[in-house]
């Protein structure tokens, strides 16, 4: 199979993927590849650093995380949307070795060439979202319902009792 994407300047930020040819949808694009990390030795590595807006980190389960800095490929530079054209999906070891799980990027529709590789971050993070937080993982997908922030939003627990219900 040829290329089906190149990196290269993007206006979302930084680096991004681009589409050189169409891509149908539903392909399987590339896997996100990196050093292999447990949750407690990437929260060692990378503590405090919430504040820069940026990562390479993918939570691959329970377990592990990849490290895109180091061993990191391509699929590291696909920017963040909020209507995105791609979605991560996790696929699970068969025989249950949750170190080999793997990430892989695939297309949700028709992506047409020179249109960029995209797909919804969806960061949480351990804390309360602060207007500042908001800020530095601001979007910039430029999409008209852009929500404004790579992070996730935090769902308030429902009040059932006010429902009639406990």
């Amino acid at each position: 199979m040829s290329r089906l994407f190149k990196q290269r300047r993007s206006p979302i930020h930084g680096n991004g993927v681009f589409a050189v040819a169409t891509i149908p949808a539903k392909t399987e694009l590339v896997e996100y590849r990196g050093r292999l990390l447990t949750h407690a030795q990437a929260d060692r590595m990378y503590d405090g650093t919430t504040d820069t807006g940026h990562t390479f980190l993918f939570t691959l389960n329970e377990r592990y995380v990849i490290d895109a800095n180091f061993e990191g490929n391509v699929a590291r530079w696909i920017n963040h949307s909020c209507v995105p054209n791609c979605r991560a999906v996790v696929e699970e070891n068969q025989q249950g070795r949750r170190r080999e799980d793997r990430v892989l990027i695939e297309s949700l529709r028709e992506i047409a060439a020179g249109e960029e590789l995209t797909y919804d971050y969806g960061i949480s993070l351990g804390e309360r979202l602060t207007p500042r937080l908001k800020k530095i993982w601001e979007c910039r997908c430029g999409h008209a319902r852009c929500i404004g922030t790579m992070l996730k939003p935090k769902r308030k627990p429902v009040d059932r009792s006010k429902n009639g219900t406990t």
